[in-house]
This record gives C-alpha cells, sequence and structure tokens, in this order.
C-alpha cells in the first residue's frame, strides 16, 4: 500500500501588537502618575513594570519574530528589555539584594542607558513613521521622554526636565492605549474603525532605483 505524503500543520498566528503596545501603555500610565506626583515611590511599579513593561512586551517580540514582522519584534523586543532592566534599577536601589554601598552606586548610569535607548529611538521612529502616524508620535514622546529622563538624573535642570519628562510619558500611554485599541478593533473586526494614520511615504522600502 501506498504511504500517504505527511502534511505538515501551519499554525497561524495573530497580531501581538495590540498586547505589546497595550504593555507599553499600562506601564508608562503607571509610571507616569508617579512623575506628575499622583502618587509617589517606585516600589509598587515594580509589578507592572516586569508583567506588563517587559513580558507582555518581550511575548509579542518572539511572536512578532515568528510572524517575520521585522519592526515589531525588534522594537517591542527592546523596549521589553528596558522596562525589565528599569524594574531591576529599582529593586537594587530598593534594597531588595542587600544593602546598596553609595561608593560602588550610582544612579547617573541609569540617565546614559536612557541616553542609548534614546539614540536607538531615533532609527526606530524613522521607520514608525512608514508604518503610521500613531507609532510615529508615540516614538516623539518617546524621544522627548528619554533625554529629558537622562537630564533630570544627571541634574540639569531638574524640575524642568522632571515635569518635561512626565508628561512625554504620559502622552506615550495615552497614545498607546489608542493605538493598542485601534489595532485590536481594526484586527477583530477586518477592517479600519480606529485610523491610525497612512505611513508618511518618504523613504521607499526595497532596493534602490537604479
Amino acid at each position: 500500500m501506498q504511504q500517504q505524503p505527511v502534511t505538515e500543520t501551519k499554525i497561524v498566528m495573530s497580531d501581538p501588537t495590540a498586547l505589546g503596545v497595550f504593555g507599553l501603555s499600562m506601564v508608562t500610565f503607571v509610571a507616569a502618575s508617579a512623575k506628575m506626583h499622583w502618587t509617589n515611590g517606585v516600589t509598587y511599579l515594580i509589578p507592572w513594570t516586569l508583567f506588563l513593561g517587559s513580558i507582555a512586551q518581550i511575548w509579542a517580540s518572539t511572536i512578532d519574530f515568528k510572524k517575520n514582522n521585522y519592526f515589531g519584534a525588534v522594537v517591542l523586543g527592546a523596549y521589553g528589555l528596558f522596562w525589565i532592566s528599569v524594574a531591576m534599577h529599582w529593586a537594587i536601589s530598593l534594597g531588595w539584594f542587600g544593602p546598596v554601598d553609595p561608593s560602588k552606586a550610582d544612579p547617573r548610569q541609569f540617565g546614559f542607558a536612557c541616553i542609548g535607548y534614546f539614540i536607538f529611538s531615533l532609527f526606530i521612529m524613522v521607520a514608525a513613521f512608514e508604518a503610521n502616524k500613531v507609532f510615529g508620535a508615540i516614538l516623539i514622546c518617546i524621544n522627548i521622554l528619554l533625554p529629558s529622563l537622562a537630564f533630570s538624573i544627571f541634574g540639569i535642570n531638574p524640575v524642568f526636565f522632571g515635569d518635561v519628562a512626565a508628561w512625554a510619558e504620559l502622552a506615550v500611554a495615552v497614545l498607546g492605549f489608542y493605538c493598542a485599541g485601534a489595532v485590536f478593533l481594526n484586527s477583530f473586526f477586518g477592517r479600519v474603525i480606529l485610523p491610525l494614520g497612512a505611513p508618511m511615504g518618504f523613504i521607499r522600502k526595497g532596493p534602490a532605483k537604479v
């Protein structure tokens, strides 16, 4: 009897963008509450940072890698790792892993990390505007947030830059909630319910024309 060929079952994975962006929105919203002085301290920010800011985004990133969604995979993965580092920074500063020796702990290193992410986010912003306008607006706010936070940490006009960072982070959260909701509804209904704005179209994808 002739053996039937084995057919592979292809698993179709849903778009994880809404989950990843929701994770970013939640952690920035909760963190902004502290910067806006609506809440105090960072102890209870850590769970949201770990689970929403990091795990949700990294989970979405791994799905995007499998779906060959280069933009979502890299962006969500990069920011997910950022929030893990932030959570660790806060936990160490709170003494969760033992007493901190001030002579061996310089919080300004977090400021340099913000500058590094700001440089990377400038590249992301270029691509974001070629995805949709809401993504681009979120990246503009992130690129205001990161250097402002760094300047505040460095002691450069900390009151002013602290306020700028607070409003920028709140804007990231608000835009992110809209984006997550729009992606979810548009994907669920298979048509545009909430617009995200067409790509700017300044840079064409693919090889350069000769």
